[in-house]
C-alpha cells in the first residue's frame, strides 16, 4: 500500500452567473488532473448549460478522445461533471439523488472500510471496536503478497481467522489485495480462504489482466470484484458482459462522473451485477441512494490520514456520518451537501 499513499486533493468549481457554486473533486494526480482541466476541459465547458451535462460530458469525451480517454483525462471529466451536479441540484434546491431518481433506502448500509494489515492482537482490537459501533460489515486489507511465498500466506490466512474469530460469521468481511498479488497466487489463495466465508476478494490482480478476473471468478470459490481502476462505461460493460467480477466498484471521480456512473448502474443491474462504488464520499453516498442496484456504501472512518481516502474530511464538510453501520442523507441539502472547509487550511499548501 505504501507506493499508493496519496496527500494531495483536486477541488474543481463550476460556477454560474449568478456566482452558485458546484464543487467537484479528485484524487489521481491532482496537479496533472489540474492542468488538463485548466488547458483541455475548462474551455469546453464554460459558456454551456448544466443542465445540458450529457452533452457537455460527451463534448469533453470526445474532442480529448485521443488522448484523454483512460487516467488523467477520465480523471478531469470525472470531476468537472461531479461539479455540475452538484450545481444542478443547488440550482433547483434539491439534493442530487432526488435528481437521480430519489430515495431507494430508508438509510444506506455501510462496511467499514479500514483494517489495514498490522499485529495480530492491534487489528482484533480495532475489529471489536468498530463492531462495538455498530458496524456489520467490514473490510481488511493483505499485507502480503507473491514475494513473500509460503510463509506470507500463511501470515494473510492468520489475519483472516482472528478477525474472524472476533466478529464470528453473522457479518460480512470483505478481503482486498489493490492489484498485489499474481493470478498464480491468487488460484492458490482462494481455496484457502474460502472457509472464512468471505463476501469477496478484491482487486487481487492488475487492473489490466481481465483474463485473470475472469478466470479467478469463473473458479466460482470466493466472488472476485473489482473495477476502481476502470475509466470508461464501456471498459465497465466488458467487465461485466465477460463476468470478470462478481461485484463492480467503479470509482466516480475516475469512471466519468455521475453521469457515466448512472449508465454503468444500469448496464450492471440488467445483468444483476451489484454496484458499490469504490470509496466513500458523497458523490458516491447519493449514487447509491439512487438505485437499487447499489446494495451498500464503502466507509472509511473519520480517523487520522493514513493512505489518503480521509482526506476527504479534511478539505469538505457536509458529508455523511456514519451511525450504527448506517448512514442517512438529507433530503433538505442541495447538490451533494458539501462545501469546501477553511478549518484545516493550516495543514495544507493550496494551488489555484
Amino acid at each position: 500500500m505504501a507506493s499508493f499513499r496519496f496527500h494531495q486533493w483536486l477541488t474543481v468549481e463550476v460556477i454560474t452567473d449568478d456566482g452558485t457554486v458546484g464543487i467537484g473533486n479528485a484524487a489521481l494526480a491532482p496537479s496533472v488532473v489540474k492542468k488538463a482541466v485548466d488547458e483541455w476541459y475548462a474551455p469546453l465547458v464554460i459558456g454551456e448549460d448544466p443542465f445540458d451535462y450529457a452533452y457537455i460530458w460527451e463534448k469533453m469525451y470526445r474532442r480529448t478522445h485521443a488522448w484523454g480517454r483512460k487516467g488523467v483525462g477520465m480523471t478531469a471529466i470525472s470531476a468537472i461533471d461531479i461539479a455540475i451536479w452538484d450545481l444542478m441540484g443547488k440550482l433547483v434546491n434539491k439534493p442530487v439523488f432526488k435528481l437521480l431518481g430519489g430515495r431507494t433506502k430508508e438509510k444506506i448500509p455501510v462496511y467499514y472500510s479500514k483494517l489495514y494489515a498490522d499485529d495480530v492482537d492491534a487489528m482484533q482490537r480495532e475489529a471489536e471496536t468498530a463492531y462495538a459501533e455498530g458496524y456489520t460489515a467490514f473490510k481488511s486489507r493483505f499485507g502480503y503478497g507473491p514475494k513473500d511465498g509460503m510463509h506470507g500466506m500463511r501470515e494473510n490466512l492468520k489475519r483472516v481467522e482472528a478477525l474472524r474469530e472476533v466478529l464470528g460469521y453473522d457479518v460480512d468481511l470483505m478481503l482486498e489485495s489493490y492489484m498485489g498479488w499474481n493470478l498464480d497466487y491468487t488460484k492458490r489463495m482462494l481455496p484457502k480462504l474460502a472457509k472464512y466465508e468471505p463476501r469477496w476478494l478484491e482487486e487481487p490482480v492488475i487492473a489490466d489482466d481481465v483474463e485473470g478476473y475472469i478466470e479467478l471468478n469463473a473458479m466460482n470459490i470466493v466472488p472476485i470484484s473489482g473495477g476502481e481502476h476502470e475509466f470508461s462505461i464501456i471498459g465497465c460493460k466488458d467487465l461485466i458482459n465477460r463476468k470478470a467480477v462478481s461485484v463492480l466498484q467503479y470509482d466516480t471521480n475516475r469512471v466519468g462522473g455521475i453521469t457515466a456512473a448512472q449508465k454503468i448502474n444500469a448496464i450492471a443491474e440488467a445483468a444483476q451485477i451489484p454496484v458499490i462504488p469504490h470509496a466513500g464520499q458523497m458523490h458516491n453516498y447519493h449514487l447509491t441512494m439512487a438505485n437499487v442496484n447499489c446494495p451498500v456504501s464503502e466507509y472509511f472512518p473519520v480517523y487520522d490520514v493514513e493512505v489518503g481516502n480521509e482526506l476527504f474530511y479534511y478539505i469538505f464538510e457536509g458529508d455523511a456520518e456514519a451511525e450504527q453501520g448506517y448512514l442517512q442523507l438529507d433530503d433538505n441539502k442541495p447538490g451533494l451537501g458539501i462545501s469546501i472547509t477553511d478549518k484545516y487550511l493550516e495543514h495544507f499548501e493550496v494551488t489555484e
